[in-house]
């Protein structure tokens, strides 16, 4: 049975990263946004924005931009998900002897991929505009795994939207809060320098630790608890948004 799971899967997978190469601006103007951001952030606000961290303005606020690349990507997970299933394609690939579950883990594991190439994108623009990092082999795998991780758990949370949504702007429209998400954290400025509230919410929201965690592995610094809040956050999404997503699912194509 799992056999056939995974065989399902991945030719689902394909066929939707075969509609991705052949559009491939879908990844193009998911990387627009972000580096946008970068330039304006780093050529127009940085030298006005005191970190207290010493080093440069884009090595600070990289990690942040790189969730918002993520946030920006996941909607088109919603999108194709929901054209899907208002095509028909859905309920034609329910009546062929394939796993149920495959038709969903094919749109994540796509959302997997295709965010994983923007996010080179963005680093490799980066690069460009000064970043620079020491981090080892070791820091730079702790990296992606962690972006794998809210690329998934994200992912899930988007599938419910794709399965949730009565029109096409309903089903990518979900994602603009967690675009805007960044903003309130410590992804571009510190949580200190914010009125209390909102520093409270930015201290307390999972943002602030994914992206200290992020931070410190490029910087070589100790993560301290925050490498373990951010697990936490993200594994808890990722277990709920799963859960929810699954049951969704299952009435709509009973």
């Amino acid at each position: 049975m799992t056999t056939h799971v995974l065989a399902d899967t991945r030719v689902l997978t394909g066929r939707s990263l075969t509609h991705i190469v052949r559009s491939p601006d879908t990844i193009i103007t998911t990387a627009v946004t972000p580096i946008a951001l970068m330039l304006i952030f780093v050529y127009v606000f940085g030298g006005a924005i005191d970190t207290g961290s010493g080093g440069s303005y884009i090595n600070y606020m990289l990690p942040g931009i790189l969730l918002i690349t993520i946030a920006s990507g996941i909607a088109y997970t919603s999108y194709r998900l929901f054209l899907d299933l208002q095509g028909g394609i859905v309920d034609r690939f329910q009546s062929m002897p394939i796993a149920r579950s495959s038709v969903l883990w094919a749109h994540v594991l796509t959302s997997l991929v295709a965010n994983l190439v923007s996010i080179a994108i963005v680093i490799g623009v980066a690069l460009l505009m000064g970043f620079r990092t020491g981090a080892s082999v070791v820091a730079w795998l702790a990296v992606a795994g962690i972006l794998a991780l809210f690329t998934l758990a994200l992912t899930w949370v988007a599938v419910i939207a794709g399965l949730s949504a009565k029109t096409v702007d309903g089903a990518s429209a979900f994602s603009y809060p967690l675009i805007f998400l960044p903003f309130i954290s410590s992804a571009f400025v510190p949580t200190d320098t914010m009125p209390g509230p909102v520093a409270w919410f930015a201290e307390n929201q999972p943002v602030t630790s994914i992206v200290n965690t992020i931070r410190a592995l490029f910087a070589q610094e100790p993560v301290g608890n925050d490498i373990w809040i951010a697990l936490a956050w993200l594994v808890g999404i990722l277990v709920v948004a799963y859960v929810f997503a699954v049951r969704i699912y299952r009435r709509k194509i009973s």
